[in-house]
């Protein structure tokens, strides 16, 4: 149950050349619900990665056993995910502006790794039959009492969903908090019709940004198993049956008071009671084109 996972191939495109990319520093005893929650601050902390030689994709190896993170992720509350969920839904509306004009009559859409459904709520109202699944307790619920979401409470890789049943998959910043994405993505191509599409966003640790900021990139945390190149990436989605339709750059969109109180060192701008609550009226938009966002249709 609680042993780790080691690589001898890499889970993206089989190639045995795989070589150290990082020395990492965290250890199993560090790992519980808040250390891998979406708001959590950890930056800078990775496991050990690996490197493909082959297709560039870099992954912690070995990986912490997937049934422990797995209940972990069950346990997870996130309260200040859901205080940001006004500027969240700012980064989705792109998302689905596309793919509102690539299905102008809607049709089923499934979310991966829902969390507390702000995504699902917004393609509800433009009329999209919208399924998720999230593994978080505390997520499924609010998402039902807050949005009127009947998310399915599971990980995506244990849930049971019926083939070919879905014109949309998204999986939002998911990819890469798993240790096998290559099944994952082929578990999408099963589940949606012919040439559906799936919508991937996630980081992209050869950025300009993620350069620059070394070691301190706010990607690398304990919840980040993976990182996708764009070798990787196209490697990942043509061995699972996908053409690549687009690429672009995802804009995230905060307020300044959570962008603040992700620094403790800036404790005394972001903590006072009325600077908070100002902090919290100013909406930031950043155009960091540190994570890829992927539109791709199932082969036929």
């Amino acid at each position: 149950m609680n042993d780790w996972h080691y690589f001898q191939s890499c889970p993206v495109c089989s190639g045995t050349k795989l070589k150290i990319f990082k020395k990492g520093s965290l250890h199993l005893h560090q790992l519980e619900p808040a250390t891998i929650k979406i708001t959590d601050s950890h930056y800078g902390q990775t496991w050990n990665l690996s490197q493909c030689s082959d297709c560039g994709h870099i992954f912690a190896n070995p990986s912490p056993p997937i049934e422990l993170i797995n209940r972990l992720y069950a346990r997870i509350e996130d309260p200040e995910y859901e205080a940001e969920a006004a500027n969240r839904a700012q980064n989705f509306i792109p998302i689905l502006n596309q793919l509102d004009q690539m299905f102008p009559n809607r049709g089923k859409i499934l979310d991966v790794g829902a969390a507390t459904g702000i995504f699902l709520a917004l393609a509800q109202k433009r009329k999209w039959q919208v399924t998720g699944v999230e593994p978080s307790t505390w997520a499924v619920r609010l998402a039902s009492k807050k949005y009127n979401l009947n998310l399915i409470e599971n990980t995506f890789e244990k849930v049971k969903l019926p083939a070919g049943n879905f014109q949309v998959i998204t999986m939002i910043d998911f990819i890469e908090h798993i240790p096998h994405p290559k099944e994952a993505v082929r578990k999408a191509a099963n589940l949606l019709q012919p040439e559906g599409i799936l919508v991937i966003v996630t980081p992209n640790i050869k950025s300009l940004v993620a350069r620059l900021a070394g070691k301190r990139w706010w990607h690398y945390r304990p919840a980040h198993l993976a990182f996708f190149t764009w070798s990787s990436l196209t490697t990942l989605l043509e061995q699972a049956g996908f053409q690549l339709l687009k690429k672009s750059t995802y804009i995230w969109t905060f307020s300044l008071y959570y962008l603040l109180s992700r620094f403790d060192s800036l404790r005394a701008l972001w903590s006072p009671p009325k600077l908070a609550l100002f902090w919290k009226k100013v909406q930031v938009k950043l155009p960091l084109g540190d994570s890829f966002v992927i539109f791709a249709a199932k082969k036929r």
